[in-house]
């Protein structure tokens, strides 16, 4: 009989700006990762001495957020000192990519109960911070490249050049980000999928701005032109705001993830199992396009196609890349980000995969759709991509 990987349970906490006097800027990284590990085994009465590994997401991992994160949020979560734990990095998509790496150990047999989790503190371990005093490329990579990589920012720049993105359109779709997100919170969307923080007495994300308009966008100036690349780029009109890029965030969120074989021994029911996956590498300067390549490959790996699809979780890491990946996969807008992306819901960059995937796994119940698919784009130039399905029994 062959083995099926389902998702029993997804939690994550509010999110937080990532700012000196966010709200959750006291609590630690690994005491916020600790929190949504010790919901999702108390949610479900799990034993924690029967997972088998936990897997986290984390991109800054220096400072507070070194020495394997993952294993000190185990054991601050009072889990048995047996249960192990790794931390990895795969850029923005490093939760996503632990979902994935957690997916595959259970289809191959060797485990039957892992978490897949992830966490940043960009309030706390500010963005960047491990490349003080670091020469991230070398030599070889310089050379293959001679005109130099730039930052994500400018990649989302040169993507909406390249889609013919004007800056009314990118607005656009940020106030329609802020938009979804209030009308979800509001009519208690988020319920079954936040955690409380200890100590923290709001339990709604932080980063959602009701009330959001074009207007009010279209007066903010651009947020990552420089002399020196306007210089580079003569090409660019610099279109991107901090109202059109997803804002720096604090936020945990966690998947607990079963052979159906463990979940069905142990009373739990599956509310989705894992359909495909893929990750592809794309062009680094761009590097935000991955998502549509990975679309593409995911979707032929499953057998399925748009219209088979009934909701989409893009992360919004800029508006430009949602909008490029519309253009070129002609998906259905309307179930795109149903309830806001990371542009309202906010980018806590080592959490944003896990915490897509508990707004898409709630989304598909509430609407009763049966498939969802989601994807990252990544620094570098790389994209995850996944499929699940609802499960009904």
């Amino acid at each position: 009989m062959s083995t099926e990987a389902v998702i029993v349970d997804v939690v994550r906490t509010p999110v937080g700006r990532g700012k000196p006097g966010g709200m959750l800027s006291a609590v630690h990284p690994v005491d916020l990762l600790a929190g949504v590990l010790d919901a999702i085994v108390g949610r479900n009465d799990l034993d924690p001495a029967l997972v088998e590994d936990v897997i986290a997401g984390c991109v800054s991992q220096v400072g507070e957020q070194s020495m394997n994160l993952a294993r000190s949020a185990v054991l601050a979560a009072g889990f048995p000192e047996t249960v192990p734990a790794t931390t990895i990095d795969r850029q923005c998509g490093s939760s996503q990519q632990a979902v994935a790496f957690a997916a595959q150990a259970v289809l191959a047999g060797q485990a039957e109960i892992v978490i897949a989790c992830g966490v940043e503190s960009m309030s706390r371990v500010p963005l960047g911070s491990s490349l003080q005093g670091a020469d991230p490329q070398g030599e070889r990579l310089r050379a293959r490249y001679p005109e130099g990589l730039v930052n994500q920012g400018v990649a989302a720049e040169l993507i909406a050049a390249r889609w013919g993105l004007d800056r009314e359109r990118l607005d656009a779709y940020a106030a329609r980000s802020h938009e979804l997100a209030a009308a979800a919170a509001e009519s208690g969307a988020f319920a079954t999928e936040l955690v409380p923080v200890p100590g923290i007495d709001r339990l709604s994300d932080e980063t959602v701005r009701p009330g959001t308009t074009v207007e009010g966008l279209a007066g903010l100036p651009a947020a990552f032109r420089t002399d020196e690349l306007a210089d580079r780029f003569p090409e660019l009109d610099w279109r991107i705001t901090a109202g059109s890029s997803s804002p720096l965030s604090d936020g945990a969120s966690a998947a607990l993830i079963m052979s159906r074989a463990a979940a069905e021994r142990l009373g739990l029911p599956p509310r989705a199992r894992f359909h495909a996956s893929v990750v592809v590498g794309s062009d680094p300067m761009t590097m935000l396009t991955g998502v549509i390549p990975a679309t593409a490959r995911v979707l032929e790996r499953a057998g399925l196609d748009h219209d088979d699809i009934d909701a989409y979780e893009v992360n919004e890491a800029f508006a430009s890349v949602p909008l490029a990946w519309l253009a070129d996969t002609g998906a259905d807008p309307t179930k795109l980000n149903p309830r806001g992306g990371a542009i309202a819901l906010g980018h806590a960059l080592g959490s944003s995969g896990t915490r897509l995937l508990t707004t898409l796994v709630n989304q598909l119940e509430a609407s009763g759709g049966r498939f969802g698919l989601q994807t990252m784009c990544e620094g570098g130039g790389m994209a995850n991509a996944m499929i699940i399905e609802r499960t009904t029994s």
